[in-house]
């Protein structure tokens, strides 16, 4: 069992100004819930427990939105990243909190169904490795991190690349499980797109290390609602397929 996950929520979200001047982005809503307690969800129904929520400073609000966790069933905690130095610093000030594999989805990501997450966790620990990859197939290359497929692994990865740069059509959609180790590779990556610390780098790192990579496609619905369109979306495909049954 994977009992721990980390939610990502430091980021800005200047692409979906001016309403994140007042809210963070993971609490906008989709349907009738902030973004980001239907990742709490996901968890939830995958048999995660406790959950580091990786925020700045500034976003209050999402301390008041979902509390303890306990209406949510699971147990939360608040890890502050001070600086905003990319994915990959984000997930390495969870590090105190983490002692075991880990769960890492985005707190700007909505997805469907939800127990892809379960699916994808079951993979990771059938072949024992020691990164595993939510990817899906996506239009606009130079908005993920980019895999390079090699049967089940992946063999190398790129974030944010041009067109002609990237290896495939499958990109990381946020969404991924660790061992431990991962704290390591973070450690020892280099800044690099837009001068941050990058997860995909670190995982980068890993590869190059040698160790076991793998990923698995989602089977349904995956949106970054990091853009007013996106969020729109979001909604749009929520109130045709959920609130007639509410």
């Amino acid at each position: 069992m994977v009992k721990l996950g980390v939610i990502p929520a430091a980021g800005s979200g200047t692409r979906l100004g001016p309403f994140t001047n007042a809210i963070a982005k993971e609490l906008l809503p989709v349907g009738e819930k902030a973004v980001i307690e239907h990742v709490v969800e996901a968890m939830r129904l995958s048999g995660i427990e406790d959950i580091a929520i990786v925020c700045s400073p500034h976003k209050h609000g999402l301390c008041d939105y979902l509390g303890s966790g306990r209406r949510f069933g699971v147990n939360l905690v608040y890890v502050m990243q001070d600086e905003r130095r990319g994915l990959g610093d984000a997930v390495l000030a969870a590090e105190h909190v983490i002692d075991e594999s880990f769960a890492v989805v985005l707190g700007d990501n909505f997805f469907h169904p939800k127990s892809f997450l379960s699916e994808l966790i079951s993979y990771h620990l059938e072949r024992r490795a020691d990164a595993t990859l939510g990817v899906a197939e996506v239009e606009d290359v130079t908005r993920h991190g980019i895999i390079k497929p090699e049967g089940d692994s992946i063999v190398d990865i790129v974030e944010k690349p041009s067109p002609e740069r990237a290896f495939s059509n499958l990109g990381a959609i946020g969404m991924y499980v660790f061992s431990p180790d991962i704290f390591d590779a973070i450690r020892e990556t280099e800044p690099g797109y837009r001068g941050e610390i990058q997860l995909t780098d670190a995982v980068k790192v890993m590869i190059d290390r040698g160790r076991s990579i793998l990923y698995r496609k989602i089977d349904g619905i995956h949106i970054d609602v990091g853009t007013p369109k996106d969020l729109m979306r979001a909604n749009e495909w929520y109130l045709r397929n959920f609130m007639d049954r509410c």
